[in-house]
């Protein structure tokens, strides 16, 4: 079981991007220079999909082997990167946690913020290295009230989640979270890209990407 990443943002919607206020990743695990373009396209697809989670909702993504898990609670983000080993319900027991962290520490004045935040945050860094022990998250869902569950109804292509006539290599072409180098490599892994519900044994729905390479 692994965390690769954890984020927290702000989600307001309101047509603009998501805003990074504190990101902490651990790509060690990744060969030496993979790691430049991973730590990328974990900003990408974090705030792809942050993008795409409304106020109050949960989802998970998934691909292959990994979930990136999203909770959105009034406009504050938090998002995690990890392998599909990782219990679900620990994974938004964390995320949870997370956002009560930043909020006391923050309080509201994220709700301020217009650009990505470079500056690290130690508690989200120890909570990387803390939580890779899903049962550490366990303990936190004994103290935390039950979580509430908003379940998506409807299933979904990728076309109702982009834009009309918008594509993931039009969004890979225009992001400035990659490099010309990223762009590339994801350019000839991934050609298409399709989205689907699923129900899953803890009762909490989740979205599947599905990622096809040529």
């Amino acid at each position: 079981m692994k965390i690769t990443a954890l984020l927290v943002l702000k989600c307001t919607g309101e047509g603009s991007d998501p805003v990074i206020l504190a990101n902490a990743s651990d790509v060690s695990h990744f060969g030496y220079f993979q790691r430049s373009s991973v730590k990328e396209f974990i900003v990408f697809v974090g705030r792809t999909v942050a993008s795409r989670t409304p106020q109050g909702q949960r989802q998970s993504v998934q691909h292959e082997e990994y979930k990136v898990h999203t909770y959105n609670r009034n406009g504050l983000c938090a998002l995690g990167f990890m392998d599909d080993h990782y219990p679900i319900r620990s994974a938004f027991s964390l995320l949870n946690q997370v956002i009560d962290e930043y909020q006391k520490n923050f309080g509201e004045s994220w709700r301020n913020a217009q650009e990505d935040s470079t500056q690290p945050w130690p508690y989200l860094n120890e909570a990387l290295a803390k939580f890779q022990d899903p049962a550490e998250a366990d303990k936190l869902m004994k103290i935390q009230r039950e979580l509430d569950e908003t379940k998506i109804i409807l299933h979904k292509t990728i076309d109702s989640v982009l834009a009309r006539g918008e594509k993931l290599d039009s969004l890979v072409e225009k992001s400035s979270d990659l490099s010309a180098a990223s762009q590339v490599h994801l350019n000839i892994l991934y050609t298409t890209l399709h989205l689907e519900l699923v129900y899953s044994q803890s009762d909490i729905y989740y979205l599947r990407y599905s990622f096809f390479s040529y």
